[in-house]
């Protein structure tokens, strides 16, 4: 009774055609309240919306670097098809994908208001075409960055970390949410996909003050790194851990340093100040009149390393890189927990079929996660897979995970 009832309400939603808030965070691991990555985090807005539909606790990035992880999610084309491994590889110069149809453009296609702020693609090209109405926006910690660092690792600008004494109100990210909640107000006189990219806790990890109070270095609960731990890797293993970049940045480094427990800090702080940024948008969707019909959906595109596996950021096909906060909320869905593999790349399809979307011209490689947002425990034969460069590779399923170099 429980799933046709869920059968009759996910009809209906499509029927009504559903708003979507598409919301994507850069670089931000398990380290969530919802998914106990870490101990002292609170982030109580993505947790109600994990409680307001299913939480996917075992979903995976197809990439551990942000331009083909993104280009995956938004081709729905796993990286090892299209080619497309590394950062300054623009989806449109892929032969395979040079007639894809990304998921913003698809949700125009198909009749949509489609509108967006902040990260969604990687890199400099923005595709205006794909949207009614797009801007990334500046960044005044950015400024910041080139003229005044703060806390940075010697040699290495792009780890820095700490506190800006700036109004919060000219923080990007807050600015792009409290955009959104803004457009969350409005009648567009037809279904909207709106998408917001947060650009935190990527680096240099920057964030109000106030953020950064809740969470002194001495108080920080550092995560467990064993010594030993990459003392059993073949060699392509033990390079990974090396560098970042062309940049040494191991953990050894990062250690040496004297900053680990500040860095653990920052991303804490980062986190926190993304969460309240969610928040705002949340607060906006639930007082709005689009409350009832607007399936939420939160990522992002890849996770993070703290020192765990002595290596730090991502590049790595660990589970600190691979696995990602993947929420989906919404009008006719399940509320619950899923612990099945799944990927990034499900979610075009998924969406798809959500919002009646009709195909695109690119085989999709996913599949639709609709079967467990009816029903969260339903079986599920699907591996999730994520590749790193054109060679190496990792296979997660419910239990395990296998690497090949």
């Amino acid at each position: 009774m429980i799933a046709l009832g869920l059968s009759v309400a996910l009809g209906q939603a499509a029927a009504r055609r559903p708003n979507v808030l598409f919301i994507a965070i850069d670089d931000l691991n398990d380290w969530v309240g919802c998914l106990g990555g870490h101990p002292q985090v609170r982030t109580p807005n993505i947790d109600r919306l994990a409680r307001r539909g299913v939480l996917f606790s075992n979903a995976h990035c197809q990439a551990p670097i942000c331009n083909p992880s993104r280009v995956s999610l938004l081709t729905g084309v796993r990286p090892s098809t299209s080619g497309v491994y590394e950062l300054n590889q623009p989806h449109h110069l892929s032969p395979v994908l040079k007639n894809a149809v990304t998921l913003p453009a698809q949700f125009k296609a198909g009749g949509y208001h489609v509108l967006g702020r902040g990260k969604i693609y990687h890199g400099r090209y923005k595709y205006p075409a794909d949207w009614h109405d797009f801007k990334t926006t500046g960044s005044a910690r950015n400024q910041q960055w080139r003229t005044k660092p703060v806390s940075s690792v010697p040699g290495i600008q792009v780890r820095d970390f700490g506190p800006i004494d700036l109004p919060e109100e000219k923080f990007t990210d807050l600015v792009n949410a409290r955009w959104a909640a803004g457009q969350l107000k409005r009648d567009f006189g037809k279904p909207f996909f709106l998408a917001v990219g947060i650009r935190l806790p990527h680096v240099p990890l920057y964030a109000p003050r106030r953020f950064f109070e809740r969470h002194p270095e001495q108080e920080v609960k550092l995560p467990a790194v064993r010594e030993d731990d990459i003392a059993d890797l073949p060699p392509a293993g033990i390079e990974i851990t090396r560098y970042m970049y062309g940049t040494p940045m191991n953990h050894k480094s990062m250690q040496a340093s004297g900053n680990w427990g500040n860095a653990v800090a920052a991303y804490l702080a980062c986190t926190e100040f993304v969460d309240h940024c969610v928040g705002v948008m949340l607060d906006a969707l639930d007082a709005s009149d689009h409350a009832k019909d607007t399936l939420v959906v939160l990522w992002s595109d890849h996770g993070w390393h703290l020192g765990e596996k002595q290596h730090w950021a991502k590049r790595s096909l660990w589970g600190e890189s691979t696995r990602v906060p993947l929420i989906l909320a919404g009008p006719g869905l399940a509320k619950g927990n899923c612990s099945r593999p799944v990927g990034l790349i499900d979610l075009y399809p998924t969406l798809s079929e959500l919002c009646g979307l009709g195909a695109p011209p690119q085989t999709l490689e996913g599949h639709s996660l609709v079967p467990l947002l009816q029903k969260p425990d339903t079986v599920w034969p699907h591996p999730a897979i994520t590749t790193f460069h054109q060679n190496d590779h990792t296979i997660r399923t419910e239990h395990w995970r296998y690497i090949r170099y």
